[in-house]
């Protein structure tokens, strides 16, 4: 019969993953909201803005897993509306 790790054992599991936070940007486009990140180029989409965040989330897991996490500054992107001149 084998011990399950318990409170404790589950605890030390979940203290050895590590975490980290990007920014998204979600546009609705058509009838999906595409998630991107602005840290790297991983984009996702979901019929929802919470389904393609949670979308995102996935894809970035699976891309860190062969790609080494990216240098960020600690305070992150700057992310500003942009006014621009169009010519008619």
């Amino acid at each position: 019969m084998s011990a399950s790790p318990g409170v404790a054992g589950t605890a030390r599991l979940i203290s050895m993953e590590r975490a980290a936070r990007l920014t998204a940007v979600v546009t609705h486009e058509g009838d999906w909201y595409v998630a991107r990140a602005l840290e790297v180029e991983v984009t996702s989409q979901g019929v929802s803005v919470e389904e393609s965040l949670a979308n995102l989330r996935e894809a970035l897991e699976l891309y860190f897993e062969d790609q080494p996490f990216p240098a960020i500054a600690a305070d992150g992107p700057i992310v500003a509306p942009l006014d621009i001149r169009l010519s008619a």
